[in-house]
């Protein structure tokens, strides 16, 4: 069954850092994180420790093509043409949907489906927070750093 890379996050590391930790490790492949695509969510799942399980889709940019696979994590790994991809019948639902999701991207714009990562200051002092949202208007942004 075909599936994207994916993992675990570290305590304390972010949604990126994890995406790209999680391609490496699997695959051996250098990347960039560019956004956040879309959130899965999961009650009772047996691989979640008895907990909800949110899984957190992300767009990332290759910055190296060799494939090292790992083999504690993956059977087999290639590259795919996202147009097979979001027609194999030998891939997740999750799989084939972000397959779309990625065409959708390429012919019609990214910024129709990133969900890109800005930060802001926490009510606690000395800490920040990211706020994955799809950009606002210029106007509206003004509108928002006052509030």
């Amino acid at each position: 069954m075909w599936k994207f890379p994916g993992g675990l996050s570290e305590p304390g590391e972010d949604i990126g850092d994890t995406a790209v930790r999680e391609v490496f490790e699997e695959t051996g492949v250098k990347a960039e994180f560019r956004s956040l695509l879309s959130l899965r969510q999961q009650h009772a799942s047996p691989a979640a420790f008895g907990k909800s399980d949110m899984y957190a889709v992300c767009r990332l940019t290759p910055r190296s093509f060799a494939i090292d696979v790992c083999p504690h994590e993956c059977l087999r790994c290639e590259w795919h043409d996202l147009t097979d991809l979001a027609e194999a019948g030998n891939a997740t639902p999750v799989t084939r949907r972000v397959a779309r999701l990625l065409l959708y991207g390429h012919r019609e714009g990214f910024d129709k489906i990133d969900l890109p990562a800005e930060e802001f200051p926490s009510v606690y002092p000395g800490l920040s927070y990211k706020l994955y949202h799809r950009d606002l208007p210029g106007s509206y942004k003004a509108t928002t750093a006052a509030a």
